[in-house]
């Protein structure tokens, strides 16, 4: 069963919970943040194996979050996935050639989620095979 801290990074309460629930489902540990501020914080002070950042956050844009990650020394190789409701081609690629490990477009699909979950941390996800 994969294992593992996520740290997500969501101001909207039924994508955090839908996200939260369906990492658990897998066999994910995570921890919430409703900010970008209060993620680095978590990012630095939890070191989780995997961050999920949404980019539309108050006060502090997930891509200037993602930044301040890079840039410190203790968060600077969490990898990071985009989860957006950003969904156009281009924004696709601007959050990619940013550095992001992955993107996830909005709404949230349960196993594309996974997957991407599991293709970052090198780890491949099949719940079929969880019973």
């Amino acid at each position: 069963m994969p294992g593992g801290l996520i740290l997500i990074i969501e101001d909207n309460e039924k994508n955090l919970k839908l996200v939260r629930d369906v990492l658990a489902f897998n066999g994910y540990q995570t921890v919430e943040a409703t900010t970008a501020e209060e993620g680095i914080e978590i990012a630095r002070t939890r070191q989780p194996a995997l961050i999920l950042m949404d980019i539309q956050l108050p006060s502090m844009d997930g891509i200037t979050a993602f930044k301040h990650l890079r840039a410190d020394p203790l968060t600077e190789r969490i990898p990071v996935i985009a989860v957006t409701a950003s969904a156009m081609a281009a924004d696709r690629n601007n959050i990619l050639e940013a550095g992001f490990e992955g993107y996830h477009a909005k709404p949230i699909r349960m196993k594309e989620l996974t997957e991407e979950v599991g293709r970052v941390l090198g780890s491949r996800l099949d719940p079929k095979a969880r019973s």
